[in-house]
């Protein structure tokens, strides 16, 4: 064996040390950031002042365009060089006067509280009242006649599936009746629809939610009822063809309208990278909220955490090496208007971007990442890398995902994405509802997030991917 000079064998010395030191080092700058988020954090209060001055930020409202103004100051306070707007036009739907549904059963009339589904065409002027058809699925309303459904409200009695651990796989595999139900039914014939609430809550609060009408299907009024007043309509109807008694009968009145689309913005504020300001880092969610919530864990809690990461960068003085850029997208509810804008820009300028992470989630106990990528299994390298550092803050899941819907369009274009996943079981208690306030946040868990959205972007900025 061939021996080395004296100067080499030195120098190996030092590297060895370097390595050996570097994991260590990670953790201490980990432990900072983190430190920073859950001491001297500033998202919880930001979050504060916007849904408590800028609530109900759907597309379209003067909430919304309040809540614009409100981002650029929050970028400008967490210490951004350079904060400004894209333009973007957006659907503009509007509620109307308070919707009613109404069951008619056993000789007495009882209200139900519900709320008209996202984009909903509105009740004639005196409402509908008809007779009504219960099934669980859109299989079960396809296998209907249309002698069975015509001239009546088919409601969609679809619990999300109590055995599905994650919550948000049960509401992506039970929304469907929400968002395809009314054209489904509308087929048939129907007047009207009622969907059951999608949250695994047994309780009196309706939840709204987008629905689309397909081109080829009549338009008709949809509205969403509680699940406690679910289980009473449903026991109603059961009840009644046990009986051989009256047939069940629901009145609903909606009265919400279609605008013009209406001009808004994406939010965008940014530290410019001292190596490679030409790649691009980026964090965000979604600036609108539906109409009846505050939406602070839909999606305020995702706003400030990532208006956060840069103020985090600020504070500790991290200079980051490609561009950290956090985007508040318009119009996710009911749109995606925001979002494919941002994807059509960055597609027309050339730009590049390393990762696109995404915090829509909520405010809950951040609980790991959701990563994809099209060039192989990102998540599984983001594990040996970074899992262990990542672990003394409870964040122990890294799988394969695909980021969030506003940062979908981008991995469409080969860019790498991400998702913080919070502790997700209390999520859809207050999902699209009015109880989305902000003493249904805790500080120190939304910190936590803003925590772990920092050191994933210090991560990747410092390590690559």
């Amino acid at each position: 064996m061939r021996c080395l000079p004296p100067l080499a064998v030195a120098v190996l010395a030092a590297v060895s040390a370097v390595r050996a030191q570097a994991p260590a080092d990670e953790a201490v700058r980990v432990r900072a950031i983190f430190e920073e988020a859950i001491v001297r954090g500033r998202a919880y209060e930001e979050l504060r002042t916007l849904v408590t001055n800028h609530p109900g930020r759907l597309a379209g409202s003067k909430n919304l365009a309040g809540a614009v103004v409100w981002a650029e100051g929050a970028l400008q306070r967490a210490g951004a060089d350079r904060v400004y707007r894209q333009d973007v036009m957006v659907p503009h739907w509007e509620r109307g006067a308070k919707e009613t549904v109404t069951l008619h059963a056993g000789g007495t009339a009882q209200p139900l509280a519900a709320f008209a589904l996202g984009g909903s065409v509105p009740t004639p002027a005196g409402g509908i009242e008809a007779g009504v058809v219960e099934v669980k699925s859109l299989e079960e309303i396809a296998a209907l006649s249309r002698e069975q459904v015509a001239g009546k409200i088919v409601f969609f009695n679809r619990p999300m599936d109590p055995a599905i651990i994650r919550p948000g796989t049960a509401y992506s595999t039970g929304v469907g009746v929400r968002s395809r139900g009314p054209s489904a039914a509308a087929r048939l014939g129907a007047v009207a629809v009622i969907v059951r609430s999608m949250t695994h809550a047994l309780d009196d609060l309706p939840h709204t939610g987008g629905t689309t009408y397909a081109p080829d299907a009549p338009r008709i009024p949809a509205a969403a009822i509680s699940t406690l007043a679910a289980e009473k309509l449903s026991a109603a109807l059961a009840a009644a063809k046990n009986s051989g008694g009256a047939a069940v009968r629901v009145a609903l009145t909606i009265n919400s309208r279609w605008l013009p689309d209406a001009p808004s913005h994406n939010v965008l504020g940014e530290i410019r990278g001292t190596e490679f300001p030409e790649r691009i880092i980026l964090v965000g969610g979604h600036l609108d909220s539906w109409d009846v919530s505050p939406g602070a864990h839909d999606n305020g809690a995702g706003v400030v955490q990532s208006i956060e990461v840069l103020r985090i960068f600020r504070a500790l003085g991290l200079r980051p090496r490609h561009t950290l850029r956090c985007v508040l997208f318009t119009n996710e509810e009911n749109g995606l208007r925001g979002s494919l804008a941002y994807a059509a820009a960055v597609r027309e300028r050339k730009e590049r971007h390393l990762i696109a992470i995404e915090t829509d989630n909520g405010g809950f106990q951040p609980r790991g990442f959701n990563l994809g990528s099209t060039q192989g299994d990102l998540h599984e390298r983001a594990t040996a890398r970074w899992a262990p550092l990542f672990a003394p803050y409870g964040l122990n899941t890294f799988v394969k995902g695909t980021g969030g819907a506003d940062v979908g369009p981008l991995l469409a274009q080969g860019i790498a994405v991400a998702g913080l996943t919070p502790d997700s079981q209390r999520y859809f208690d207050y999902h699209h509802t009015t109880a989305d306030s902000i003493d249904k946040v805790h500080p120190r868990e939304l910190h936590l997030g803003a925590g772990a959205l920092a050191a994933l972007v210090w991560l990747v900025d410092t390590q690559g991917l």
